[in-house]
């Protein structure tokens, strides 16, 4: 079961080599890597050149405009040829070296997997600050604004070719909207892996400031809506209340 990982580049000199080298370390070798890089102004088209002969053909790269982060998801996904299809982002590394394994054998009879991730900060990348787990996910707690942690989604190709990919209404709400419309509007078929699969690091979009915070928490309920999923700000609010444990 080949599968395909879509990482998403701009100026990520300083952390791409993390990225790389913990997809290098999987024991599990039938994967193709796929970068979508922004037209990169740092050393990040240097980095992917010197990677491209250790991968040899299981990379493929390109670089050139696009219009954000979900579009340049969106170009590395269709450039997807692997059965299953997962998104690594370039600040963001495997916690182990038997992620995509665990990955292959979790998904052999269902549509998709997720698990756990955890974060860190630049400073001391082994020491866990937060720690987000979807042990207790459900579709219906959607409205509420719970979500499976996105970076550990792995689904079969077909699950986007069938439903779509992410929308570029939103600025930083598009892969909740993506999981309602797989998880809540088509049903598909997902299993809980109890697995801490990715090591991400603190200070990303959407939890930069509190503007940030508001309008993902205000996208959230849009994306429900839009889904058919009744929701509000207010309701879509309560998975901060939540976050309070996973810094414990």
């Amino acid at each position: 079961m080949k599968i395909s990982i879509i990482t998403a580049t701009y100026n990520s000199g300083s952390t791409l080599r993390d990225t790389l080298d913990s997809i290098l370390r999987q024991s599990y070798t039938d994967y193709e890597v796929i970068i979508q890089d922004g037209c990169s102004r740092d050393n990040t088209l240097d980095i992917i050149k010197e990677y491209e002969p250790i991968f040899g053909e299981r990379m493929k790269w390109v670089s050139e405009k696009d219009n954000g982060l979900y579009d340049a998801m969106n170009r590395g996904i269709s450039r997807a040829t692997g059965d299953v299809v997962g998104i690594l982002n370039s600040d963001d590394f495997y916690t182990s070296d038997n992620i995509l394994g665990l990955i292959a054998d979790g998904i052999s009879n269902v549509d998709a997997v997720y698990g756990d991730i955890h974060f860190v900060k630049d400073d001391d990348l082994n020491k866990c600050v937060r720690y987000y787990s979807s042990k207790n996910f459900r579709p219906w707690r959607m409205r509420w604004g719970y979500m499976p942690a996105h970076p550990s989604f792995y689904c079969r190709r077909e699950v986007y070719e069938k439903n779509g990919l992410f929308s570029l209404d939103y600025k930083l709400a598009a892969d909740y909207d993506i999981l309602i419309r797989f998880l809540c509007k088509a049903k598909i078929k997902t299993k809980y892996l109890p697995l801490d699969m990715v090591t991400m690091r603190t200070g990303g979009a959407s939890t930069k400031n509190i503007s940030n915070r508001l309008l993902l928490t205000k996208e959230d309920a849009i994306a429900c809506r839009r889904n058919g999923i009744y929701s509000n700000f207010l309701m879509c609010s309560c998975k901060y209340l939540t976050k309070i444990f996973e810094f414990l």
